[in-house]
């Protein structure tokens, strides 16, 4: 049996989360904007205003720039699934394998259909007709990011699924179970709204940017207060699916909830601090420097003022009666693919539960066989393991506290915005117009943060407590992975360059440049109107 090289796995998740982190930075934006660019023709139909046509014209062309971009890089995460981590394709391919085909034929496929529809069919459908289509564009796109996290929840809690002994696979047991994940119908609203929250910020930094131009003002003003109170009440949205998620967190992925407070033991209730900011130590296993807010932790968390949260030292300890269970587990499986004796089979059962610990514990066994481990030195592999089940504390206790402090700016920011732009005050504050429009790319970078918080904090499973990440790579050499990430990132590189070129590129030209009406006599109006 070839080593896994730990550099090969390194390089890998490299790889892949530069891949996400690239697809991400258009992803939202997508979601949000399909939404607003249907608010605005709606409001069209319905009024027969010909500045809401010329909204929806000049935001969907962003919009049109976007997705594009996000369909390309996209494609790229899907295939590295198959070329880069083979053996979690192998082993989880049943349950992630199945929502992202039915993205790739439902919602994928619906969705690029319909926006061909949407930027062609202005003149060549009827208003009611064109709606439905835009509708159906949000819809797609809606439903694309359903199935990416489904599937995506399937590996932070594995419901609706087992494991096989005769195949070596996940199985399905329930495709209901998998669809009705608690994790994913949480996810799924909580990322989708934060495309929302993304896609007001870009439409009302662009706006601001008209106002302070004093060009296309009541197109702008418009835009301007429609992306405003879009994003507050989005902004609440996120907050309050966020703190769901945070429950889930805590009764099903305990380290990741305890690494994201940076709780190394576990808390003293009712008085135990949210901690603000800190400087975790993942060496020494302590923080420094611990700036808090007492008696905030236990209510956040549980939802009570009396149940402790079990801190990361007191959950390594309770690993390792699991660790060595699992190296049970794994034993008695390996005995039964060479013998398939009932014996056997009744022994791995037994210990099933556990089996994802024993394939943790194989980087510190002989040869990365637990089965080759002697009697006696199987508590020396326990405890070099208890430390493996923890994630990087700093990446996710930063990550997570940098989301948060971006969310609550963003509250703070579209509350004055919405203020200001129904008293009509807009204009005569230039600085927060110019604070909304460097503000543009906040949503998108706080958005990323709570990928990093995610997928970072799941560590060191691939799939939560079955599969782990050191097991899950292919088994590529250096030279190859090092080939494919200098091709990858030079490759979305350019795409982010191109992306940003066309953006400012268009929204430098305006409305009135892609060949919409011309507002110059209600600008006038509105100037009056505004002082």
């Amino acid at each position: 049996m070839d080593l896994i090289n730990p550099a090969v796995v390194d390089l890998s998740r490299f790889q892949f989360a530069l891949t996400a982190l690239y697809h991400f930075m258009f992803v939202p934006l997508t979601l949000g904007l399909t939404f607003m660019l249907a608010a605005m023709e709606t409001v069209y139909v319905v009024t027969g205003k010909q500045v809401y046509k010329d909204m929806a014209l000049f935001w969907g062309k962003l919009f049109g720039i976007n997705f594009a971009l996000g369909v390309a890089t996209g494609l790229t995460m899907e295939f590295e699934f198959g070329t880069n981590w083979s053996m979690y394709s192998r082993f989880f391919g049943d349950m992630f394998g199945t929502p992202l085909a039915i993205e790739g034929l439902m919602a994928f496929f619906m969705e690029s259909t319909f926006v061909g529809l949407m930027f062609f069919g202005w003149d060549r459908l009827s208003k009611p007709v064109h709606l439905a289509i835009t509708y159906l564009v949000a819809l797609g796109s809606n439903l694309s990011a359903l199935w990416i996290l489904v599937a995506n929840a399937s590996m932070n809690m594995p419901n609706g699924a087992h494991f096989d002994p005769e195949t070596l696979r996940m199985t399905f047991d329930s495709f209901v179970g998998v669809v009705f994940n608690p994790d994913a119908q949480a996810k799924f609203v909580h990322t989708s709204v934060a495309g929302y929250v993304a896609a007001s910020m870009f439409v009302m930094g662009i706006s601001a940017f008209y106002l302070l131009r004093k060009e296309h003002r009541e197109f702008a003003a418009r835009s301007f207060r429609m992306a405003a109170l879009f994003g507050i009440f989005s902004t609440v949205a996120v907050i309050t699916l966020g703190d769901v998620l945070g429950r889930l967190d805590y009764e099903h992925q305990p380290t990741k909830i305890a690494a994201i407070e940076g709780l190394w033991h576990t808390s003293k209730p009712p008085y135990e601090p949210w901690i603000v900011a800190a400087l975790p130590n993942d060496a020494k296993q302590e923080s420094s420097y611990e700036i808090g807010v007492p008696y905030v932790l236990t209510p956040l968390i549980t939802h009570s003022f009396t149940t402790p949260i079990t801190g990361m030292i007191e959950l390594e300890d309770a690993a390792a009666p699991r660790i060595e269970s699992g190296i049970a587990a794994v034993s008695a499986l390996r005995r039964y693919e060479e013998g398939h004796q009932a014996a056997d089979l009744e022994m791995f059962h037994a210990h099933q539960n556990d089996m994802g610990y024993g394939l943790l514990a194989a980087r510190h066994a002989p040869n990365q066989d637990v089965t080759a481990i002697p009697p006696e030195q199987i508590q020396s592999v326990v405890e070099q393991t208890k430390p493996d089940i923890l994630p990087n504390v700093f990446v996710t206790f930063w990550s997570f506290r940098l989301m948060v402090f971006l969310g609550v700016f963003f509250f703070v920011l579209f509350a004055m915005a919405s203020y200001l732009s129904l008293k009509n005050q807009l204009e005569r504050n230039r600085l927060f117009l110019k604070v909304c429009m460097w503000a543009i790319p906040l949503p998108i970078l706080a958005t990323e943060f709570g990928w990093i918080t995610a997928e970072a904090g799941r560590q060191p499973w691939t799939v939560f407590e079955r599969l782990p990440t050191f097991m899950s790579a292919s088994t590529h050499s250096v030279s190859y992975m090092l080939f494919s990430l200098a091709g990858f990132t030079v490759l979305y590189s350019i795409f982010i360059a191109v992306e940003l070129y066309l953006m400012f590129k268009f929204a430098r030209l305006g409305p009135e440049a892609h060949g919409q009406h011309d507002h110059s006599a209600d600008a006038e109006h509105l100037s009056v109107v505004a002082h």
